[in-house]
């Protein structure tokens, strides 16, 4: 008797990983699809959105009950980058048209969305459930705040099996783009990211030592640090 319930509990936790998986792909797969038809070179299509805004809110509601665990940590931070990008965008289709998230007060500090079970904001996507378990400042690059000062948006999902190759690319081409890092003689303008979460970038140095991790063209370590304005329009196709 004993051991056919341990066997029953072992089948009913494999059943409920399993579902959870399941789900996790599923979401995927439709988040992938969904990139791949909504955005191109950088920039969304919120106008045909606007119009049939269906498929959004098809993947938004299977992210709605997933549940992810950090104790899978590629697969935690893929969803979550998801989940963001994806929130983002729906917060811009619900306020549509606008020409800036911040045309929408609270944009990122206190409208909600349904994520895995919770009522979450973007900011605290970004702050709790990222970059407060993960010292990841990669990060930075593959979150997409709605405007064309952010790093670009991708036409692809991040998955489990993707995220490594997709937060290098991400972030090698956000900091060799000339619109991004702009260098000029001994001195480097930084987007304000750099100034806004400092403290993700200059961990084991400076921001130009954190810089010159990823460029190809080096750039001088006195380099004179200064940060541009962000430009918060809209990232509209």
């Amino acid at each position: 008797m004993k051991r056919l319930v341990i066997l029953t509990f072992v089948l009913a936790i494999s059943s409920v990983s399993g579902g959870i998986s399941q789900n996790t792909s599923t979401f995927f797969d439709e988040a992938d699809s969904f990139f791949n038809t909504y955005v191109s070179n950088g920039k969304v299509d919120y106008k045909t959105l606007s119009e049939n805004p269906k498929q959004l809110t098809s993947v938004l509601a299977l992210a709605k009950d997933i549940s992810v665990s950090t104790s899978e940590a590629k697969t935690y931070q893929a969803f979550w980058i998801n989940a963001y990008n994806l929130s983002v965008i729906k917060g811009v289709i619900n306020a549509y048209p606008i020409k800036s998230p911040l045309d929408k007060k609270g944009f990122f500090d206190t409208t909600t969305y349904t994520i895995a079970g919770e009522n979450i904001t973007l900011n605290d996507i970004e702050n709790k459930k990222l970059r407060a378990k993960f010292n990841e400042p990669r990060f930075h690059f593959v979150l997409v705040c709605g405007a064309i000062g952010c790093p670009p948006i991708i036409s692809t999902a991040y998955t489990a099996s993707n995220l490594e190759k997709l937060l290098q690319q991400q972030t090698v081409k956000a900091l060799n783009d000339p619109g991004f890092i702009k260098v000029s003689g001994n001195k480097v303008a930084f987007s304000e990211i750099f100034k806004w979460y400092k403290e993700d970038f200059v961990q084991d140095g400076n921001e130009v030592d954190f810089l010159n991790k990823y460029r190809k063209e080096k750039v001088p370590s006195n380099a004179k640090v200064t940060y541009y304005d962000y430009d918060w329009r809209l990232n509209k196709k």
